[in-house]
């Protein structure tokens, strides 16, 4: 156990940043929704996303990205807090919390490079004081890009279920390599709003692309100017006993330093992670991909033999964890291998994907051999919560960014080579439009209206069953609930809970069956209903 004075220093740390220089940006407000410094931008496009491009030395870059974003970056900041506030309401347990998370990211500041750190230390001098009570602005920077590990790990999180995908030869309609992926990471409707496509020219290493939010430093989603793209996908973890390095930032120096996949291989290898994460990199000069798979106490890499194409979900796949017991169970217990089942069927469906087909497979909302499982189940390779979805062309250069809702929306074309020699700067604009994929039809029909009416009453169900002798719901709110998303296990499964809070036995019973003639999403979802409906049987007798 690390003494006081150890959680003391790394409260305490703060990095070096004399050896840079600083000019402390002052920003032009050309109008709402357009600023600028020096050739530094911040501008929303039409689709309603913010694209951000920066430039200079760690500690410049992070001054940048603040001053550009600072109201976007405290808007997130508020999203988040309020969101741990909302699962942690009391003021005690809040208290713990804290003190939990100093002690826990107690080393972290020894596992980030040194330039990172004065880049997280230049962006959070533009952090709200609200927080101040959390930790100082900047050990709170760097505990957020954490956030993602220490929440996956603490939760083995139900929001977290990516699936990414990368195909080339045979399997594209002109033989280059094409990659797609859906980042499933939900902390709520409000936290995917500002989503911020990124473009970084960094001092020293590679200039690169990146999607995510205000205020994030890391990388979940990217490529750089050399066609190296990385996409990150949980895996299942065992709870660390301290934070090292964020996985966002261990790809965020893949993105800045690799030109191939071998030097990709050499820097995950060096760093100490402490979540089991899938790393699956794309590489133009080798015309290949790869997935890294990382772990605290473990190494692999799965290359596939013989074949032009490579799926990624959230279970290993590399020699490394062949005889992995936590992986396999996670094969057995979770969505993961559906997932992938469903990836297979739907290349054997589409032979040579182009853009617009692997946008259609991103945006699939179905199960195996088309079966309706309901709208929002992890199951599918849709599963209607992506914080965003991402397409990458890497020997063209080209990205795809889809905008809201979900991966509903436009995805909208970036070319690299453009914006990376100034052209599309000197024009003020950064997409390259003309290449644009067109909105799902989905987002327009009444079954989304529905399923957007179905999260909101499921959050009212949620809260009648937690209190249950306050909140009475009527017969009529319960079959128009299960109206919404008819298919979904879901609504049965908590109208069956609600009904036993109530003690109505009869009732919960049907439900509970109900439930079990859908595709549940995980075995232990589906244990915990026959659980209950065991519990239901027993008080009927």
């Amino acid at each position: 156990m690390l003494t006081s004075c150890g959680v003391s220093k790394s409260i305490h740390h703060l990095p070096d940043i004399k050896r840079y220089s600083l000019e402390v940006p002052k920003i032009n407000k050309i109008n709402d929704s357009t600023f600028s410094y020096n050739q530094n931008y911040l501008t929303k496009n039409k689709q309603q996303l913010w694209e951000l491009y920066i430039k200079g030395n760690p500690l410049q870059l992070g001054y940048n990205n603040g001053a550009l974003t600072q109201d976007l970056m405290r808007q997130q900041e508020e999203i988040f807090f309020s969101k741990v506030e909302g699962f942690v309401p009391s003021k005690f347990k809040q208290k713990l919390l804290r003190g939990f998370l100093k002690w826990y990211n107690r080393k972290m500041y020894l596992n980030v490079r040194e330039d990172y750190q004065a880049e997280l230390y230049g962006l959070s001098q533009y952090s709200s004081e609200k927080y101040d009570f959390i930790a100082p602005k900047y050990l709170r920077s760097l505990y957020l890009h954490g956030a993602h590990d220490i929440g996956h790990a603490l939760q083995d999180l139900a929001m977290v279920g990516c699936t990414s995908l990368a195909v080339w030869n045979e399997n594209t309609e002109d033989g280059d390599l094409l990659i797609g992926r859906n980042f499933d990471f939900y902390v709520g409707d409000d936290f995917a709003k500002n989503k911020l496509v990124e473009f970084v020219e960094p001092e020293q290493g590679i200039p690169y692309m990146s999607i995510s939010w205000p205020g994030m430093i890391g990388v979940v989603s990217g490529m750089n100017k050399e066609g190296i793209t990385v996409t990150i996908n949980a895996g299942k973890s065992k709870i660390p006993l301290t934070a090292k390095t964020p996985i966002s930032l261990v790809t965020r120096e893949i993105l800045q330093y690799a030109k191939n996949i071998d030097e990709a291989i050499a820097i995950a290898k060096k760093r100490k992670v402490f979540v089991s994460e899938s790393i699956l990199v794309g590489s133009a000069n080798d015309k290949n991909a790869v997935i890294i798979e990382v772990s605290p106490k473990n190494f692999g890499v799965y290359k596939v033999q013989n074949s032009s194409r490579v799926f990624c979900t959230n279970h290993f796949q590399s020699e490394a964890y062949k005889n992995d017991k936590r992986n396999q169970k996670h094969i057995v217990e979770s969505h993961s291998e559906y997932r992938y089942e469903k990836l297979q069927e739907l290349l054997q469906e589409n032979k040579k994907l182009n853009p617009e087909k692997m946008a259609a497979i991103l945006r699939n909302k179905s199960g195996l051999k088309g079966e309706k499982i309901g709208y929002g189940n992890e199951k599918a390779i849709n599963q209607l919560l992506a914080h965003h979805a991402v397409i990458f062309s890497p020997q063209k250069k080209l990205v795809w960014v889809s905008s809201n809702p979900y991966q509903l929306g436009e995805f909208v074309c970036y070319d690299l080579n453009e914006i990376f020699s100034g052209k599309r700067l000197k024009r003020g604009e950064f997409a390259a439009s003309q290449f644009n994929i067109a909105k799902d039809p989905f987002a327009d029909s009444e079954e989304f209206v529905k399923y957007e009416q179905y999260k909101m009453m499921n959050t009212e169900m949620t809260h009648a069953i937690d209190n249950n002798d306050h909140i009475a719901l009527t017969d009529d709110f319960i079959s128009y609930y299960q109206s919404l998303n008819p298919d979904f296990w879901v609504v049965y499964y908590q109208t069956g809970k609600y009904y036993y809070q109530l003690k109505d036995y009869q009732k919960a019973k049907a439900e509970f069956e109900k439930a079990l003639t859908k595709e549940i999403t995980t075995l232990p979802d589906k244990e915990n209903v026959e659980k209950y409906l065991r519990k239901t049987v027993k008080r009927l007798k």
